[in-house]
């Protein structure tokens, strides 16, 4: 240390020393003669370089690198003396020494000032040597302190303080034996308890002391007695075990939170949890399967070792529907058990997250739910296997409709529980519904179309007393469609096209009810019976649609007395003033719409038979509009393609090719057309020859009526009927049925009404009264003709007899109007035929025409109260064509294509009786115009 010091401080002294020593040889001794010029030389240096002095960093840069090499080897005198030429010469010499001599004293500056710097930092180091001396020296002190000490204590310690300590070690041994014992003897008494426990199902707190004894048994292993203990605590562990197993099981369909909490806790503890999760999906499978054999089994019966698909081909017929119900219920116990348990396990996942979490435990719980989430789709697949089999193969074909529709509200719910529940689509399950609801519906339809063929064959064609505001959703057939119709009708209104595929009547928040609430949701039916108001009642007085208000603003025509030609018997019409029309309904009309909204449930139901159902349903109306127009059009004794509109010509075409067998199908084409009906045949009842009666007018306008508001209904269902189809490819169908079909209704009014004109009249006398009249008349005339008073009476007839009508049906004044329009339609064009025969008319003829037709129809006009009368521009043009000139008459001709070849050659042959040549010319103008007429 002493060394160090001095050393150190003459390092100190060093750098302190104000001179530093020059290197190298004196010039004197190298070249003694140059001295003089060398000191020349050194001044001129010394001039030059106080006149430009060089910086330091210049000069440090300017150092060869070599000198700054750490090999201890290197040699810088032989470095510099190699470097000399070979030719030594005193100036270079001199210079050279003057350079190094320059840079050795920056060189030695620039260390100065470094140790300078660093002179503080190295006194603070110096002190700490120092005090790190002191401290050595304290340490050796305390060294030979202790050391001193342990020599006293050695020299002190007696025999006797050992005895001391071996005794108490004794009393440490004993006390431990003691212990032992004792906790063997608790050991022994833990299987009783354990046993306990387990009747107790208290399987956590089993399995916790289970495994505290177990782990007390490792520790005492050494001893016999536990040897044997631990064989029985492992067979109360797999004892445990197998109660914990068979407890699980029986929540897949009896699930309990508070033992299901205590089963979780068990296998927590047991470290088995990921194996309890694997376990109680196979118990669930097994469920599942077991549930539906036994269930279908009890329905079946017989060997019970036949296949589940066996069972459920032996199932009675009667029984179908409640083993359908009971296997739903059974497996919603399964479904709801699973659901439980899901949520029991996510509740149990938000406490743990708010826990600090173990990574075994995270790891558990990661598992745990993964599982159950993928498994959902498997147990929902597994009961859609079953019920699906069970659909396949049993026999819904002659069960009733009800029981149908109930059959399809539970596959419905069922599908659309599998869909909340896991978002599965249950193809299996619709396409098992789908083929039998298609079976029984193929069948159950041939029946209803034939029963329709009967039901029309029988019908009467009377008024059904409905009440004024009748529509077709109060019937107890629509109840269960009112939800869906009301929200078509709110879509509509908004405009909204983007329509809801499903029309659900559950939601996830309704399921939910029946999961969380214990019961289930095929507990009860598919629809509830509800009471229909739709009839008239007959404690109303009075009637709807009657009052019994004055009748003094009746014409006088309708107040007289009428006589009856067939049995002369006089009757007093009723006094009675129609007050409101209600709607014309016939039984076979509600029977229709009774069948449609059976069949709107079963495509709510089932949407992939929607466009099946729908046309199944308009077959219905279009056999009831071909029957109508069959039984009151076959008496028509006019053949006038004006009677029919294009829509009702195809309407009709369509109908008969469609629907209707025709009289030369063999049994194989009737076989195989399953869907068309015998050609109806009207009913004996109905008497359309009574002309008393108006030939049936009766009948013939509550049928056509009735079939208007029918097509009303339908109409009112169209928002519906186009959802259900949605986008299908195939509903160009149902616009051609409402744009054709539904839109030709009305039409039906003029054939059928027109069957009753035609026979009120007695067109051929009319038309031979006349004949009778002379059109060569030379004055004008102010008497009408005979022929008009004929008419008129007639027409009076047919009113008191359509006012009869009137005292005991709701005409509406679209149905009066279109009797009197097809009435004058059948005037008209009859007076057009008797002035066609007309050989030869003069001026005063044509002007007893006019007067003839201007009486008719102010006569008419007063007693129907249509005004103006219709169709009369028919006559007044046919009659005006007269006074027409030759030039103008032919453009009259060409214009006028509603008349016909023999009405236009009349009113040519009298108009052109003097003039051969132009009579020739427009019959053959006529003759060409003959195709397009």
């Amino acid at each position: 240390m002493e060394d160090l010091k001095s050393k150190f401080f003459g390092l100190i002294n060093k750098q302190n020393a104000t001179k530093i020593p020059l290197m190298g040889l004196h010039p004197d001794l190298l070249n003694p003669s140059e001295s003089q010029k060398l000191d020349n030389v050194q001044s001129e240096a010394d001039q030059s370089t106080g006149n430009e002095p060089i910086p330091d960093q210049d000069i440090l840069e300017s150092i060869e690198k070599i000198y700054f090499n750490t090999d201890h080897n290197f040699d810088a005198c032989r470095y510099e003396l190699e470097k000399l030429p070979k030719v030594l010469q005193s100036e270079e010499i001199e210079k050279c020494y003057e350079k190094l001599k320059q840079q050795h004293q920056v060189v030695s500056n620039k260390v100065l000032q470094l140790i300078l710097q660093k002179q503080t930092a190295c006194k603070k180091e110096f002190e700490k040597i120092l005090l790190i001396q002191e401290q050595l020296q304290d340490v050796l002190e305390i060294c030979r302190m202790g050391r001193a000490d342990l020599k006293l204590a050695e020299r002190q310690f007696t025999t006797a303080s050992l005895g001391i300590l071996a005794n108490y070690q004794k009393r440490q041994v004993v006390e431990e034996l003691l212990n032992n014992l004792n906790t063997i003897k608790t050991l022994q008494r833990t299987g009783d308890r354990l046993q306990e426990l387990l009747n107790e199902k208290n399987y956590p707190r089993a399995i916790s002391l289970l495994l505290e004894c177990q782990s007390a048994a490792q520790t005492y292993k050494h001893f016999h007695c536990i040897a044997a203990l631990n064989g029985k605590l492992q067979d109360i562990l797999e004892q445990a075990e197998e109660a914990l197993d068979v407890t699980l099981s029986r929540m897949c369909t009896q699930f309990d939170v508070t033992i299901y909490t205590s089963i979780q806790e068990a296998y927590t503890l047991l470290g088995k949890t990921q194996s309890a999760m694997d376990q109680l999906h196979m118990h669930f499978t097994a469920a599942i399967h077991n549930t539906a054999f036994a269930v279908v089994h009890s329905y079946a019966g017989g060997d019970t070792k036949r296949q589940y698909k066996q069972l459920c081909q032996s199932v009675p017929r009667e029984s179908c529907i409640a083993c359908l119900t009971e296997l739903c219920k059974s497996l919603w116990t399964i479904l709801s058990s699973y659901y439980l348990i899901v949520n029991w396990h996510n509740t149990q996942e938000n406490k743990f997250k708010s826990d600090v979490k173990d990574v075994e435990e995270t790891f558990n719980q990661q598992y745990v739910k993964h599982k159950l989430e993928n498994s959902m789709i498997r147990v929902w697949h597994d009961v859609e296997i079953k019920i699906s089999i069970f659909l396949m193969n049993v026999d819904l074909t002659y069960i009733k409709f009800e029981q149908f529709v109930q059959v399809l509200d539970i596959v419905n719910r069922l599908i659309e529980i599998g869909e909340e529940l896991c978002g599965f689509k249950s193809e299996n399950l619709q396409e098992s519904i789908r083929k039998q609801s298609l079976s029984y519906f193929s069948h159950y339809h041939a029946s209803r179309l034939d029963e329709l063929r009967i039901f029309l064959e029988n019908d009467g064609w009377e008024l059904c007393p409905v009440k004024p505001n009748f529509v077709a959703t109060q019937l107890q057939e629509f109840k269960s469609l009112k939800p869906s119709l009301n929200s078509c009708k709110v879509w509509n209104n908004m405009d909204n096209s983007n329509v809801s595929e499903n029309d659900s009547t559950m939601g996830i928040e309704w399921i939910k009810k029946y999961l969380e609430g214990g019961t289930s949701p095929f507990a009860i039916g598919s629809d509830d019976t509800m009471d229909e108001d739709i009839l008239l009642n007959s404690e109303d007085n009075p009637p709807a649609y009657f009052s019994d208000e004055s009748d003094d603003d009746i014409p006088d025509e309708l107040k007289r007395e009428y006589v009856d030609d067939s049995d002369h018997i006089k009757t007093n019409k009723k006094k009675c003033k129609l007050k409101q029309s209600g709607p014309m309904v016939t039984n076979t009309t509600l029977s229709i719409l009774r069948i449609c909204g059976k069949y709107l449930q079963m495509s709510r139901l089932l949407r992939s038979i929607a466009v099946t159902v729908i046309q199944s349903m308009i077959q219905f109306y279009e056999l009831c509009f071909y029957t109508v127009h069959l039984f009151f059009t076959s008496d028509l004794q006019i053949n006038s393609d004006s009677l029919y509109s294009p829509k009702l010509k195809l309407s009709l075409a369509r109908i008969k090719e469609n629907l209707i067998i025709c009289e030369n199908d063999t049994e194989d084409n009737i076989q195989l057309n399953s869907d068309k009906v015998r050609q109806p045949q009207l009913s004996s009842i109905v008497n359309l020859r009574k002309p008393e009666e108006l030939h049936g007018l009766m009948e013939r306008i509550v049928a056509v009526e009735s079939l208007i508001f029918l097509g009303q209904q339908y109409e009112s269902l169209k928002p519906y009927l186009e959802h259900l189809i949605g986008a299908s490819p195939q509903r160009g169908f149902l616009h051609q049925f409402y744009m054709q079909t539904i839109a030709s209704t009305i039409d039906l009014r003029k054939p059928v009404y027109m069957a009753v004109a035609s026979q009120a009249f007695d067109v051929a006398n009319i038309l031979n009264l006349m004949n009778k009249v002379n059109w060569e008349v030379t004055d004008v005339m102010s008497q009408h003709s005979g022929y008009i008073d004929s008419l008129l009476q007639d027409i009076c007839v047919l009113n008191e007899r359509l006012s009869n009508i009137g005292s005991c049906l709701p005409l509406a004044d679209e149905v009066y109007n279109a009797v009197w329009e097809n009435i004058a339609h059948l005037i008209t064009h009859t007076l057009v035929e008797g002035f066609s025969n007309a050989k030869k008319c003069t001026n005063g003829g044509r002007a007893l025409m006019q007067l003839d037709f201007t009486q008719l129809k102010s006569k008419f006009e007063m007693i129907t109260g249509l005004r103006p009368m219709p169709h009369r521009e028919y006559v007044e043009s046919y009659i005006k064509a007269y006074y027409l000139p030759e030039n103008r008459l032919e453009k009259w001709i060409k214009e006028h294509k509603e008349y016909s070849i023999k009405h236009l050659i009349g009113l040519i042959s009298s108009t052109c009786q003097n003039n051969k040549k132009t009579r020739q010319r427009l019959i053959a103008l006529i003759e060409e115009q003959r195709p397009s007429r």
